[in-house]
């Protein structure tokens, strides 16, 4: 397995002021990078809808790490489907065009588990990523992302150009996105369960019926692995980040309960949306192609993000 030295490399990392961005760039630092050498393009001045943006903040780097992107839970996707299809659409492809053009050394771009079909076996492998229609609710944000992965491979089998790509699972962790018009489904349930126990409130209300299943991903262990394929990885076949379990919405909000001592009822909204029926990653091509394999238990992992959210959101 040959090794990306990252300590003498120029990286430029979308999205490196998000969520996820801020623990890549300490697992890019952790793993030998030159924090002085780690640019981050903040989108209030670099709007990387713009060719001549991504062309200027491409030229001289060696790798980009592309996270950006306009992302939310069932209620923003079902609000602006056009919005989340074109922004992460021409986002990534101008990105993906300009580092060509400029002759960055690799492109490393995360993906989604929404780009998967709607019915897909479970668990998720990488080869049946084409196997029919994404969930209708995230279709459009799931297609444009995967449209990448196609430019990617054709840039690589005409121009050589070294792209990977890489499918996280659903992420959760502290300082994730507790906007309940935009989040996704831990944080906004923790929120929930917070501002119930804050008004005194006996009830809860949950969108859909608990049955879907999802599987969820720390933060910080998606940046190691993130991390990792750009050291390790140079292949055109798209890999799956995950842990290869998952949990279903019901149990989910059972758990949350449980360590945030809310001992009300759960009241399921079962006239609203439940979204893909189940998600769990194969993730044995990631162990394969570059050692990953997920190290933070998901209670662990939840108790982290509760008193995170307490300490700070809240």
């Amino acid at each position: 397995m040959t090794t990306f030295e990252l300590s003498n490399k120029r990286i430029l990392v979308t999205g490196g002021a998000g969520f996820l961005g801020r623990q890549v760039i300490d697992q890019l630092c952790q793993a030998g990078a030159d924090s002085a050498k780690i640019t981050v393009p903040r989108s209030r001045e670099h709007d990387l809808r713009s060719l001549e943006v991504c062309q200027r903040v491409a030229d001289q780097q060696d790798i980009i790490i592309h996270l950006a992107a306009h992302v939310g839970g069932i209620g923003l996707n079902r609000e602006k489907p056009a919005e989340l299809f074109y922004d992460n659409l021409i986002m990534g492809t101008q990105l993906i065009h300009a580092a060509h053009q400029v002759g960055v050394e690799k492109f490393v771009c995360v993906g989604t588990i929404c780009a998967y079909p709607k019915f897909t076996p479970v668990p998720f492998k990488e080869d049946d990523l084409w196997n029919g229609y994404p969930e209708e609710t995230n279709a459009p944000y799931g297609i444009a992302k995967k449209a990448l992965l196609v430019q990617l491979q054709s840039y690589r089998q005409q121009y050589g150009f070294n792209g990977i790509y890489l499918l996280p699972v659903n992420l959760y962790g502290p300082e994730d996105n507790f906007d309940t018009s935009s989040s996704h489904v831990i944080p906004a349930l923790i929120r929930k369960v917070h501002e119930a126990q804050i008004k005194g409130e006996k009830q809860l209300p949950v969108w859909g019926d608990g049955s879907p299943t999802r599987e969820f991903l720390y933060s910080e262990d998606a940046a190691r692995g993130i991390v990792m394929g750009t050291q390790s990885y140079n292949d055109s076949e798209p890999v799956n980040l995950g842990t290869g379990s998952e949990i279903s919405i019901r149990d989910l909000i059972t758990l949350i309960c449980e360590l945030m001592e809310f001992d009300g009822e759960i009241v399921w909204e079962t006239d609203k949306p439940n979204g893909q029926p189940r998600r769990c990653l194969d993730t044995e091509r990631a162990k394969q192609a570059f050692g990953f394999t997920a190290q933070v238990s998901f209670r662990q992992g939840l108790k982290n993000t509760i008193e995170w959210y307490r300490q700070n959101a809240a």
